[in-house]
């Protein structure tokens, strides 16, 4: 720590803090007879708090942001220098940085060609919602309006999002939801005997968990159904990649049916499974792209919703229709420093070569999860897609029955005893809040990744011997 703050400035912090904060995902009475945790400082991969301890962070923020790791000087600059000439102007209009940065993108999703900046994760996901829902008016006479999404799979915090929540925990008592959001079945092999397929395995579970989608699709009608929302591994819902065969197989029936193809990569985006995108992982076109937490690494608030030019053409086929366009807005998709820092972060990835990094610390780190599980039984499965990784602890690998969630939970404090920032599922599925979640930062080093699972066999050791 550089001693910015002494003492006395803490403990005015701590107190404020505890007098008028509302935190995230935090139940507040623990507040009342301890302290918050307040992060002071962070540098590459390190943060420290208001006591000065040290901490290694295996989870890029928290919720899987910081790809490029803290104190980024060049990504503060970027966005000094622009705030300096100009910070904000709605987007009806252009700015430098929105123009510059929506080339960059497109220049890495082939097949895409139009980018709209909003806010947030959640945001993004529900101007794609919109528009798959105008172009049901406007192109199939208000019948193709139902929205596919996947059990476990999470699109946000708004309840448009919610409705196409496949978290039942994350959405209780937030309900009634917007119509017209079917679920289909998830694509977790783990757990495929939920879904009746456990005689399968690999490219044919695969195969038959997309298949399961078509049955929904067809149970519904194909002619109510706009799109299908999916991420490309899903992430609070316990990290989970699908089979290979999964998303050909997608593919085909979305192309089937008429169904526009929605990825939600909030999480997978810029970077985190060794590609630029999650889908680029498994060859597959989708119609929307959103993405948001790695794509300024933290730096500032942007989020992007990204589209073909085929879906682009439907809002401007009939200009002399005063309905005929995106009636939408979002006030802080004008601001500029999201874009300078988008473009500074993706010029560090190229630069530093952090997607090859990427890919060869989430091997090793597979590895080395694969090593915890031959040694503590209470790992049931391992999975993952580059710096993207889970491990489902259960209390037995036969029956597969979860451990309890709080024995979870003292599995990451006993992590942050130690210095290492885990996470695990939390309020996602009732009875599922049982995996370990990893997505440490893109510029990890062998030295990080080792020292992180070594934490995470020590806590494993002392929590269930």
């Amino acid at each position: 720590m550089d001693g910015t703050f002494n003492e006395n400035d803490l403990s005015r912090v701590v107190e404020a803090d505890k007098a008028h904060m509302w935190h995230h995902l935090f139940q507040h009475k623990a507040l009342e007879s301890a302290d918050p945790r307040i992060i002071v400082e962070g540098k590459g991969m390190r943060v420290w708090d208001q006591n000065g301890k040290e901490f290694l962070d295996a989870v890029s923020g928290g919720v899987w942001t910081v790809n490029v790791g803290y104190g980024r000087e060049s990504v503060c600059k970027a966005v000094y220098d622009q705030l300096m000439k100009v910070c904000y102007f709605a987007n009806s209009a252009g700015s430098i940085p929105g123009a510059l940065f929506a080339e960059k993108l497109i220049s890495k999703m082939p097949g895409m060609t139009r980018v709209y900046y909003t806010n947030s994760g959640s945001e993004a996901n529900e101007k794609a919602f919109k528009m798959i829902r105008q172009i049901a008016h406007k192109k199939y006479g208000g019948k193709k309006t139902k929205i596919l999404y996947r059990d476990r799979d999470y699109h946000g915090s708004t309840l448009a999002t919610m409705s196409a929540g496949g978290q039942d925990e994350r959405n209780a008592q937030y309900g009634p939801f917007a119509p017209d959001f079917v679920r289909v079945p998830h694509c977790m092999e783990y757990r495929k005997h939920e879904l009746g397929l456990e005689h399968l395995s690999g490219r044919e579970f695969g195969i038959a968990a997309a298949d399961a989608i078509e049955e929904v699709i067809l149970r519904e009608g194909p002619e109510t159904v706009g799109a299908l929302c999916l991420e490309p591994v899903t992430a609070g819902g316990g990290v989970i990649e699908a089979p290979e065969g999964y998303w050909e197989r997608v593919q085909e029936i979305c192309q089937k049916y008429d169904i526009l193809l929605h990825i939600d990569e909030v999480v997978c985006g810029v970077g985190r499974t060794g590609k630029w995108f999650g889908y680029q992982q498994y060859g597959i076109k989708p119609d929307f792209v959103t993405m948001a937490k790695g794509v300024a690494s933290g730096y500032a608030a942007i989020a992007c919703m990204v589209t073909t030019e085929e879906v682009f053409e439907m809002f401007k086929d009939d200009a002399g229709d005063p309905m005929n366009y995106f009636r939408d807005i979002s006030t802080f998709g004008g601001c500029t420093a999201g874009p300078a820092a988008a473009l500074e972060n993706m010029r560090i990835i190229e630069d530093e070569n952090l997607l090859d990094n990427c890919v060869a610390m989430g091997e090793r780190m597979l590895n080395n999860l694969r090593k915890l599980q031959e040694k503590h039984a209470v790992i049931g499965d391992v999975r993952g897609k580059g710096l993207f990784l889970g491990a489902e602890l259960v209390q037995d690998r036969d029956t597969k029955e979860p451990v309890d969630e709080k024995l979870a939970q003292q599995v990451v404090a006993e992590c942050g005893a130690q210095g290492v920032i885990i996470g695990v599922t939390n309020r996602s599925l009732p009875g599922r809040n049982n995996t370990l979640c990893f997505s440490p930062a893109l510029i990890a080093t062998a030295d990080d990744i080792d020292a992180i699972c070594d934490a995470v066999d020590k806590a494993l050791t002392k929590v269930f011997g």
